[in-house]
């Protein structure tokens, strides 16, 4: 099986996982990147007050994202884009965690997506003092980007998990995962559906 994965990067606009204002996609065949899409996002109501603290993290405003497409509205692009991939952040468990609260917040069924940690990779694979995205995708050979452009983000990512995989002659992210002492997380499993299983 080839290296093949979407990395995904959010901003959120604020402390809620749900508050999703940005997202970054890359998309990874054979160890290359052959896509990228990123776009603004307005955050699902109740979700959509902007907090000065996320602001100064990623300088998205509120009136930057008026005219973007509302969750409910880019989520199918969204999902599309990503198709069965499994799907690798920086701190997956963020990432995954604002897919599936903002998928809730507006009522829409979030794909059972497995993730890698990029986070998790870069710790096994490089000594470092900090494990930041910065500092990581620098190791990995990905240095001077835009950090907290969610399009940018999500690059770096993806470079980490390319040249770990390299590095550890790993032929997909489930033989990274393995050499690692990792494992690419399973999305859980409804209550009601064990109980029907």
């Amino acid at each position: 099986m080839p290296l093949d994965f979407t990395a995904i990067d959010f901003e959120t606009a604020n402390s809620s996982p749900a508050s999703a204002c940005s997202v970054g996609l890359v998309r990874v065949r054979g160890g290359e990147v052959v896509a990228t899409a990123g776009w603004l996002i307005q955050p699902p109501p109740g979700h959509d007050e902007f907090q000065e603290w996320n602001v100064r993290i990623h300088g998205i405003r509120p009136q930057d994202v008026v005219s973007a497409a509302t969750w409910a509205d880019q989520f199918d692009r969204l999902c599309g884009f990503a198709g069965a991939d499994v799907l690798v952040a920086h701190n997956a468990g963020f990432d995954l965690n604002v897919l599936r609260r903002a998928a809730e917040a507006t009522d829409m069924l979030c794909p059972p997506y497995r993730s890698l940690c990029s986070l998790q990779v870069a710790r096994k694979t490089y000594q470092l003092d900090s494990y930041r995205l910065p500092v990581a995708a620098a190791a990995a050979g990905f240095a001077e980007f835009s950090h907290h452009d969610a399009l940018a983000d999500a690059r770096a990512c993806a470079q980490i998990v390319i040249d770990a995989a390299r590095r550890h002659g790993a032929a997909d992210v489930f033989a990274l995962a393995d050499a690692l002492s990792l494992r690419v997380t399973e999305p859980a499993v409804p209550a009601l559906e064990r109980a029907v299983a």
